[in-house]
């Protein structure tokens, strides 16, 4: 009889010290969500970008000149036809407005 008598003693005592609130500081949530200062982003994204270029593979000059090239090229053939569906548009007006008179 003492040994049920101590054993529901220790489950009273286990159960009491478990409905009482435990008394420990919690960090705040807010804490872990909040971002970090604007002057430290701003330097880990200019770190992040300066670890970027260092992977980049740079063109040679003869490779930039190719390009350059054949971006002068297309720049031209868009201005001959653009120009050409004007001429050919305003030619068109000329001719309806002639027309009306």
């Amino acid at each position: 009889m003492a040994k049920s008598n101590e054993s529901n003693e220790k489950v009273q005592k286990d159960t009491e010290s478990s409905v009482q609130p435990k008394q420990q500081k919690q960090p705040k949530k807010a804490d872990k969500n909040k971002k970090p200062n604007i002057f430290v982003r701003m330097g880990r994204k200019i770190k992040e970008t300066f670890s970027e270029l260092k992977r980049v593979t740079w063109p040679t000059v003869p490779q930039a000149l190719k390009a350059t090239g054949v971006v002068i090229v297309i720049v031209l053939v868009c201005l001959v036809i653009v120009t050409a569906v004007n001429y050919g548009f305003s030619a068109l007006l000329e001719l309806l407005t002639t027309l009306g008179e």
